[in-house]
This record gives structure tokens, C-alpha cells and sequence, in this order.
């Protein structure tokens, strides 16, 4: 079993950057694909960025190329979000997710119900 809190969430001006963190227990944390996805009101959750258990290869969804960057340190159970050049279109929760289908794979998938663990979410919000 993983338990994944995100931190690191705020109110940031246009422009401006946030790193967000999501500290996991569990043993098997490093072996999984790790997540981002992120949900705004009224919108489906969707996905952001993913990294497999080794550190790569890693994937972004297109909205967020360039700008986010997503990494992970096994030694401190932790995988981290860097969002820099934030737009208000970028106002969300942020989770954190797990896939254990994906252990000690290179499989990066992009649907939420294929991750089995969840964080509790923290909340960003970019203004303009």
C-alpha cells in the first residue's frame, strides 16, 4: 500500500513559478510510474505529467510542454512538480497518483483510473 501527500501549493501571479511536492510511504513507491494530473471546477481531471520508476523517459500533456517539469528522487520517496511561467488556465487541484500496473516498467499512461493510488490534492491558483 502507498500513501501520497502533495504539498507546495499556493496563489501565484502570471508569470510566476510553484514547485509542487508528493511524499509517498510504502516500499514499492520507487518501482511505480508517478504522476500529475490536475482538475478544475467543473472540469474533468486530467492529465499533466508522469515519470517512470527510473527516472524517465517522462511525458507532459501538450498545454503544459516546456513550461512544467517532472522528476523524482527514490531516496526521499518523493516526486516533485517544477511549474514555472504559470497561467491562469493552469488554476487547478493538483494530485499525485500512483501506478502500480506500471512497476519497473518504462509504461507511461495518461487515463486516471488506471492509477491506483491518490493523493489528497493541493489546490493552485494562478491569477492573471
Amino acid at each position: 500500500q502507498v500513501q501520497l501527500v502533495e504539498s507546495g501549493g499556493g496563489l501565484v501571479q502570471a508569470g510566476g513559478s510553484l514547485r509542487l511536492s508528493c511524499a509517498a510511504s510504502g516500499r514499492s513507491f520507487s518501482s511505480y510510474t508517478m504522476a500529475w494530473f490536475r482538475q478544475a471546477p467543473g472540469k474533468e481531471r486530467e492529465f499533466v505529467a508522469a515519470i517512470t520508476w527510473a527516472g524517465g523517459p517522462t511525458a507532459y500533456a501538450d498545454s503544459v510542454k516546456g513550461r512544467f517539469t517532472i522528476s523524482r528522487d527514490n531516496a526521499k520517496n518523493t516526486v516533485y512538480l517544477q511549474m514555472n511561467s504559470l497561467k491562469p488556465e493552469d488554476t487547478a487541484v493538483y494530485y499525485c497518483a500512483g501506478d502500480r500496473g506500471s512497476s519497473r516498467t518504462v509504461v507511461v499512461r495518461t487515463l486516471p483510473r488506471l492509477y491506483d493510488y491518490w493523493g489528497q490534492g493541493t489546490q493552485v491558483t494562478v491569477s492573471s
